[in-house]
């Protein structure tokens, strides 16, 4: 990924809490076989976290995976930026986003660990969940579990990019902010929210 100096996410806490934020991912295989599926991090396994995850047993995907290295891309908000918005010009339409890509090498789980890997994953989203056993009883889990394929990726190399304006002039990201403020795209609010909570791209 492109990342000039001043868009680096640099620091591994804040790429991981990226990932527990927005944890569904582009699975890329070196065959570029892609799969969309919800990843699940465990920080503090490994040096930069494991990611864990499953794909049903019919998608063939799985197949490649064991041994092989990956590439896992999280995208977080992103919209359309106009030119309008600026204080000055001339300028042009822009894109702002942000995204973290990590890189390591994937193994399949066994049974017990495909079922350790959904827990973590429910536990993430839903963890009453996992005391509901007449929603999800252990051997309708297990039952399950049978047509699907569980895998971990051992990170080894992450990287992050926040394009989100912060290099524009203060003017400049004062107007883009009122602008996606005034949209009623829900891109344009999502990625406002996000500029909001790191307090990126705002002019303050």
């Amino acid at each position: 990924m492109y990342i000039p100096r001043n868009m680096m996410m640099n620091e591994l806490i804040q790429q991981q809490q990226f990932i527990a934020q927005f944890g569904f991912a582009l699975l890329i295989s070196e065959d570029l076989q892609i799969t969309h599926l919800p990843l699940c991090l465990v920080a503090d396994e490994g040096r930069y976290g494991t990611l864990y995850g499953h794909v049903a047993k019919a998608n063939p995907h799985w197949k490649v995976l064991n041994n092989a290295v990956v590439k896992a891309v999280f995208n977080g908000p992103h919209s359309y930026i106009s030119p309008s918005w600026y204080a000055n010009g001339p300028a042009v339409p822009t894109w702002n986003y942000a995204a973290v890509h990590s890189k390591g090498r994937a193994s399949l789980l066994d049974e017990a660990g495909l079922i350790h890997s959904i827990h973590l994953l429910v536990s993430q989203y839903e963890p009453a969940l996992l005391a509901n056993q007449e929603l999800m009883p252990l051997d309708y889990q297990q039952k399950l579990a049978s047509a699907i394929v569980g895998f971990k990726i051992e990170i080894d190399h992450i990287e992050g990019k926040h394009k989100l304006g912060q290099h524009k002039s203060t003017a400049d990201q004062q107007g883009t902010a009122a602008g996606l403020a005034r949209s009623q795209h829900p891109d344009a609010k999502a990625l406002l929210a996000y500029m909001r909570q790191t307090g990126l791209g705002l002019g303050q």
